[in-house]
């Protein structure tokens, strides 16, 4: 098994200790509440000071250190899953600098756009369950193997892409509309969509191995990292709508 969520690696779960209360689905769910309410409430804190002063400036050293904070915590997570309890909560309060910071700044540009990102993503996260759920996206060998080639092609297109624009040069449909911009973008939507169902499986799997009590924590923190790659990317699709 294996995730297109770089965090969701196939042996993220494998070679762990079998001591104390096992992981379960129930204990995932309420992880990742907990972690999307704080988010929320340190996403709404970066939000208001933005709009309190209407100056991005203001809230640039909190988008920042929101950015730079949560990578670093990304990373030490991954490598560290017995960390996970600590680090992804603070993960998720970093991260929600970021998005608050990020939310408002798109919000100036375009009124309503936040509104309509956040109920698009939960509306996605919601059909991707109950898409798992019911059967209809069965999680194959090569449904797995696709998702995850096309995960891998996408960073490594925006690892180029930010390469490029340290020289000045940039590639006009990640950033720009017009039919090729919204549709390399509805294209990156699909694809951080479907990872939520490998997600899903490799979770509900790894919970029916027995995993240790605080691969929930780990498994909550990559479900995080999947939705707010999700919402980035809607808010993008959005935006480039909008032009």
């Amino acid at each position: 098994m294996k995730s297109g969520n770089p965090v969701l690696a196939r042996d993220a779960f494998q070679g762990l200790p079998r001591t104390g209360e096992p992981m379960t689905i129930g204990g995932t769910v309420n992880r990742s509440a907990m972690l999307l309410a704080l988010l929320l409430i340190s996403a709404g804190w970066t939000w208001g000071q933005f709009w309190t002063t209407h100056n991005p400036a203001t809230i640039a050293p909190y988008m920042w250190g929101g950015i730079i904070g949560g990578l670093v915590l990304a990373i030490v997570t991954v490598f560290k899953k017995t960390w996970a309890p600590v680090t992804a909560p603070l993960y998720a309060l970093l991260e929600g600098l970021a998005i608050g910071g990020i939310s408002a700044v798109f919000e100036m540009h375009y009124a309503g756009i936040v509104v309509q990102a956040v109920g698009l993503t939960f509306g996605t996260l919601a059909a991707m369950l109950l898409a798992y759920r019911s059967g209809l996206i069965k999680v194959t060998d090569k449904f797995r193997m696709g998702v995850v080639a096309a995960t891998g092609g996408i960073f490594l297109f925006y690892l180029v892409d930010m390469v490029l624009r340290l020289f000045g040069i940039s590639i006009p449909f990640i950033h720009e509309g017009g039919a090729f911009g919204i549709g390399f973008s509805v294209v990156v939507v699909i694809i951080a969509a479907l990872n939520l169902v490998l997600d899903f499986d490799l979770i509900a799997q790894s919970a029916r191995a027995g995993a240790p009590k605080y691969m929930e924590w780990y498994g909550a923190f990559a479900l995080m990292v999947t939705l707010v790659w999700l919402y980035l990317e809607i808010l993008r699709l959005l935006a480039k709508s909008r032009r």
